[in-house]
Order: C-alpha cells, then sequence, then structure tokens
C-alpha cells in the first residue's frame, strides 16, 4: 500500500489566505523579490494546476513549463480558480497511485512520491509568504510543516539545492517548526514588508 499525504488541511488554508487577500493588496512585495502579491498568486494558481496533474500523470503542458520562465500574474476569477485548484491538487494527491510510479512537473521527470512532497512544500511556503505579505495569521499543521522539514533538511548543505532556494537562514535550534522550515528554504522568518 503507498503512503499518501494528506494534503485537504493546507490547501484549504492556503485558499482562505487568498480569499482574504484584498485587490489593494495585489501590488504589496512578497518574501519572494521578485514577485509581488499579484505574481505570487499568479503563480499558486499554475502550480495547483500543475501538481493536480502530475498527481495523476496526465502529462503534458501544464507539467512540462517551468515556473520560472515567465512572471505569473492573476486573471479576473483567479479566487475561485485558485480554490478549484487546491482542491483538485488535493484529491488527486489523495489517491493512492498518485505517488507511484514517476510523473512529470516544471518540466522535471521525478519519483511522484518526491513531487507530492514538493507540491505540499509549495503551499507551505508560499502560504507563509502571502500571509507575511498580507498581514495575516499563519499556522500550518504540524504533518504538512514535518513533509516540509523532512524535505528540505537534506537539501541545507547540498550544492543541488537549485534555484528555487536560496542559502539556508540560521535560527535559534528552539525556533518554532515554521520558522526552521523558512530558513530552510533560504527565506528569513522574521521578514516584514517594507515600509515606505
Amino acid at each position: 500500500m503507498t503512503e499518501t499525504i494528506d494534503f485537504a488541511a493546507q490547501a484549504q488554508l492556503v485558499s482562505q489566505l487568498a480569499a482574504r487577500t484584498a485587490d489593494e493588496q495585489l501590488d504589496a512585495p512578497t518574501p519572494c523579490e521578485t514577485y509581488a502579491v499579484r505574481h505570487l498568486l499568479g503563480h499558486l494558481v499554475g502550480l495547483a494546476a500543475a501538481f493536480r496533474e502530475a498527481a495523476r500523470k496526465n502529462l503534458g503542458p501544464m507539467t512540462s513549463v517551468d515556473p520560472t520562465a515567465t512572471v505569473p500574474d492573476v486573471e479576473p476569477g483567479w479566487r475561485t480558480e485558485l480554490d478549484r485548484n487546491l482542491r483538485g491538487m488535493a484529491e488527486a494527491w489523495h489517491v493512492p497511485e498518485a505517488w507511484e510510479g514517476e510523473t512529470q512537473a516544471g518540466g522535471v521527470t521525478l519519483p511522484a512520491a518526491i513531487a507530492g512532497r514538493i507540491a505540499l512544500n509549495e503551499l507551505v511556503l508560499h502560504g507563509w509568504d502571502l500571509a507575511r505579505a498580507t498581514g495575516q495569521e499563519y499556522a500550518p499543521d504540524t504533518a504538512s510543516l514535518g513533509v516540509s522539514y523532512a524535505l528540505l533538511t537534506p537539501l541545507a548543505e547540498s550544492s543541488e539545492r537549485g534555484p528555487l532556494f536560496g542559502p539556508p537562514v540560521a535560527v535559534a535550534a528552539e525556533a518554532p517548526l515554521l520558522d526552521q522550515v523558512v530558513a530552510l528554504s533560504g527565506r528569513r522568518p522574521d521578514w516584514t514588508p517594507p515600509t515606505s
């Protein structure tokens, strides 16, 4: 029996953060240096759809495009589309067969069990990005944080971190798990929007 990881709570959390994001906040900066809130949300719309298709092994344009090739943006109806994509992503990865064999995401072929963990980690980190950028509370479930921590820890000293993560940021050993995960991704856990 293939182990599955439940995305439902984290997907719902990100959807709720997005629903509470005001239109006036779309041009605000985020912890992702090249992204305003609108770009981060556009990225979430796309990645949720891409990882949904990756789980279904429905490989094609959605799974073959490098997510760093363009700067995404939101389109009319993005809140509904994001919620739909997040729900579909969580449902697709709830199926045991999604975790078997190989799949593709971002143009990279990799074991499905790793792709699923990357997908959840994307929701954890970008949920934090969105919450910080828009001044919202953020408390992912411990299981989701544990998946991110286990995925990111081996990469801390690896030369194969790739373009998605910066160098790890030092935090106290007793720092909350969320801060440790954020720091492992190369983000500063104390990031706040710059004051004008």
